[in-house]
């Protein structure tokens, strides 16, 4: 899938997620707020001015959440994102409620929707990570300008071809097929059994 493809999952099939910020005594609080669109390049939420999730992410300009679908552990599908935030004030708020319309229900009138203002998610990184799939399912991205980073277990020209590494693999996703092995890496856990079994210590953790 492509970044747009998880930004429409998470408003359109997931759409509340736990929100993570920061307190001025350098606490985390959490939230739970509704994903209300995107454009394919960003997400869109809104708060009122008055709370106080408003003014942590007005001195932070930074957020990270959690949202997950499914009805037991092993059919759920989980998207992390954390990423820069601006406010955008007013100007959205009719289009996100025509397309939210139970947003009506909260804030009836013209007058109380005066204290909602709209944030962007403009920029940052995201995880997918989907437990319904054998062997499991995981894939990062960046949006915006966010760079990359190469994250994960990585086996090295250091590998003698043992097998260590395969017997502890909870998922089976270290390929055998030419020295050094390669780690999936769509497929790992990373729960670094691979790293600590190693005895060329040719597994190297990015």
């Amino acid at each position: 899938m492509e970044t747009k493809d998880y930004f429409r999952y998470i408003v359109n099939e997931i759409h509340t997620v736990v929100i993570a910020t920061v307190d001025n005594e350098g606490f985390p609080v959490t939230a739970a707020i509704d994903m209300l669109d995107t454009d394919d390049r960003s997400l869109y939420f809104l708060t009122a001015k008055g709370k106080e999730f408003y003014d942590r992410l007005k001195k932070r300009k930074f957020l990270a959440f959690t949202a997950m679908k499914g009805k037991d552990t092993m059919s759920r599908v989980a998207v992390s994102v954390r990423g820069k935030v601006k406010e955008l004030g007013y100007e959205k708020i009719p289009q996100l409620f025509e397309k939210n319309s139970y947003m009506y229900e909260i804030y009836p009138t013209d007058e109380s929707r005066q204290a909602l203002t709209v944030f962007q998610i403009y920029e940052g990184t995201e995880e997918w990570f989907d437990l319904s799939k054998k062997p499991i399912e995981r894939a990062s991205f960046v949006f915006g300008k966010e760079n990359m980073e190469t994250k994960g277990y990585f086996i090295t020209d250091n590998c003698i071809g043992c097998n260590k590494c395969v017997e502890v693999c909870p998922q089976t996703c270290i390929i055998t097929a030419t020295i050094p092995y390669i780690i999936e890496q769509n497929h790992c856990l990373h729960c670094g059994n691979c790293l600590t079994v190693c005895p060329a210590r040719a597994v190297e953790r990015r």
